[in-house]
């Protein structure tokens, strides 16, 4: 699996778990998806399952994928290495069980407390850039989507900016492009603000 920029070095596990989780109608199932086919472009070996709430807007929902060199033989997460959380209440709900030294993303606004955990914590805009940058909350998927993949260095960005274009809706390229891109920068400028636990430890 690719290695992490030098500005947060981790070397990942293979294969990698990642979860993206919010509620239904932030578009996170989509999210999961246009990362398995980036993956896929890559060569890697993909397994992309989801999971809704009792209802497809308003209510839970996850998507989860695995990244691997080989083929993957248990398509479910057991314990997530990223974990990407847009509310409240999937913090909460997902956060304990992330596994130690992992990676968790959450919205700098929506997302107001994280759960004691050995995780690195990153907390980034992601809404209000969507809605405030390019005028759509819609694209905060999108947004969220380039910066998970700007710090963890998943997939090759080429391959991950096609599998937008391959799977956004007709006519909604450019603006995808452009959410994507501003996720990408929006990781870059607040990259250095991970917070691991020992720095948590210190700051208490």
């Amino acid at each position: 699996m690719p290695g992490n920029k030098k500005e947060y070095r981790k070397k990942w596990p293979d294969p990698i778990q990642i979860q993206l989780s919010g509620s239904g109608g932030q578009g996170l199932i989509l999210a999961g998806i246009i990362l398995a086919v980036g993956a896929i472009r890559d060569g890697h070996h993909v397994a992309q399952t989801q999971a809704y709430g009792p209802e497809a807007r308003g209510g839970a929902s996850r998507a989860e994928v695995i990244l691997g060199s080989d083929p993957i033989d248990y398509p479910h997460l057991e314990k997530p290495d990223i974990i990407l959380a847009l509310t409240q209440e999937a913090c909460d709900k997902y956060v304990p069980s992330a596994s130690p030294g992992a990676l968790v993303i959450v919205d700098s606004l929506l997302v107001q407390t994280v759960p004691e955990t050995r995780a690195d914590i990153l907390r980034i805009p992601v809404a209000q850039t969507a809605k405030q940058d390019l005028g759509r909350e819609m694209v905060a998927n999108i947004v969220a989507l380039g910066a998970l993949n700007e710090v963890a260095q998943l997939v090759t960005w080429p391959s991950l900016e096609a599998a937008v274009l391959e799977m956004v809706p007709p006519g909604t390229s450019d603006l995808n492009t452009r959410a994507l891109t501003a996720g990408k920068k929006l990781a870059a400028a607040l990259r250095a603000g991970i917070q691991n636990p020992e720095s948590r430890i210190q700051n208490t």
